[in-house]
């Protein structure tokens, strides 16, 4: 961690429980009504102090209509929160449920950038981000891949990883992946794919397991990049050519760690489905998975947790969660959102702050 990135961590606040900014996302989506469904259960909300970052007429809106819609499921009301009304350029009446465009772009940009600054100033300890989507960004005017990298760029970091989270409803067991590349194009990959940027994402994850989830020496499993992680050059060269050295030299490096790869990414979920559904035959999981692109970790672990995993940034100077699902245009407003990945998010939020809090005392 460089100096600049060390000066802007942001120190929890020791006295109260966690403060947590939570963003509405894209009001067309089915943010607002997830947060509204999370923020009703009391496991969620009795452990954290949250701030909805947003606007209060459209969260009375969604309440309202959802409560005529005839699904018979707890809202938080409105009226019992706390919300931060972020003034906007553009007039609210250009926003339509189940329809992204500029004006839900623009909207759902602001709510990320008040949260970015407040959270940076001192008034939040972390940031839990309903879904945007960045079709609307990019109608709206603002060309990032997504929250993440807009996140990392107002923090100042140039270190910084997407780390998805679930815990088990069968086993308790944690599973974690982290992606070493992100929003890219497949064909993109190989070249992208270096051994300082594995060594960069490697860094992060070790510190994140250490501090964030108190496992001093944990096991690391990482993907090849090739089907059958390239058969000795047959398929690819890129694991005989770099990965594998890469990894010795890494292993060497760190003793007190246990690195295993390049696990061909084919079999490379086998343990982690295992362990998820309570298969008697499981063996050491590893504490977690290093993908080495995006579909390659996201595939497997929406197939496990699609409505509990969390996108937990890392790197950055505070703690961020968002549920791992995206805008649900097409069944906004109709009350069928499933609300588990936003509580999940609150959750590791609520734990991850805290954490850091006692890190700090």
């Amino acid at each position: 961690m460089n100096h600049s990135e060390q000066n802007l961590i942001v120190k929890p606040h020791k006295e109260s429980r966690p403060r947590l900014a939570l963003t509405l996302g894209d009001p067309a989506g089915i943010g607002t009504e997830v947060i509204l469904k999370a923020l009703a259960d009391p496991e969620v909300s009795q452990n954290c102090d949250v701030t909805v970052v947003g606007n209060r007429d459209w969260l009375v809106q969604t309440y309202d209509e959802l409560n005529l819609s005839g699904n018979l499921v707890a809202l938080a009301n409105p009226d019992s929160l706390k919300v931060v009304d972020v003034q906007l350029n553009q007039n609210f009446d250009e926003i339509v449920t189940g329809v992204g465009n500029a004006g839900s772009g623009a909207a759902s940009f602001a709510y990320m950038e008040y949260a970015i600054a407040q959270t940076l100033a001192g008034e939040f300890d972390g940031i839990v981000t309903a879904p945007i989507a960045k079709s609307a960004w990019k109608a709206a005017g603002y060309n990032y891949p997504g929250q993440t990298e807009l996140l990392a760029e107002k923090s100042g970091v140039e270190r910084y990883g997407m780390l998805f989270v679930a815990r088990s409803p069968y086993t308790g067991w944690t599973l974690r992946t982290l992606l070493a590349t992100t929003h890219i194009p497949l064909r993109q990959v190989a070249d992208a794919l270096t051994p300082q940027l594995l060594t960069k994402k490697l860094d992060l994850l070790i510190e994140c397991l250490q501090h964030d989830f108190g496992i001093s020496k944990p096991r690391i499993a990482i993907a090849g990049l090739n089907p059958h992680s390239g058969e000795q050059g047959q398929l690819g060269t890129e694991e005989i050519d770099w990965l594998i050295p890469w990894m010795n030299q890494e292993q060497q490096k760190r003793p007190h760690l246990h690195l295993e790869g390049p696990i061909p990414p084919d079999t490379m979920w086998v343990k982690p489905g295992q362990a998820w559904y309570g298969n008697s035959a499981i063996n050491n999981p590893a504490d977690a998975y290093l993908a080495l692109y995006h579909d390659q970790g996201l595939i497997p672990v929406k197939l496990m947790a699609f409505d509990r995993a969390v996108n937990t940034s890392i790197g950055l100077p505070f703690v961020r969660t968002s549920p791992d699902h995206g805008t649900a245009f097409d069944i906004a407003g109709k009350g069928i959102a499933d609300s588990t990945s936003m509580k999940a998010a609150l959750q590791l939020a609520t734990e991850l702050a805290t954490a850091r809090t006692q890190d700090d005392l």
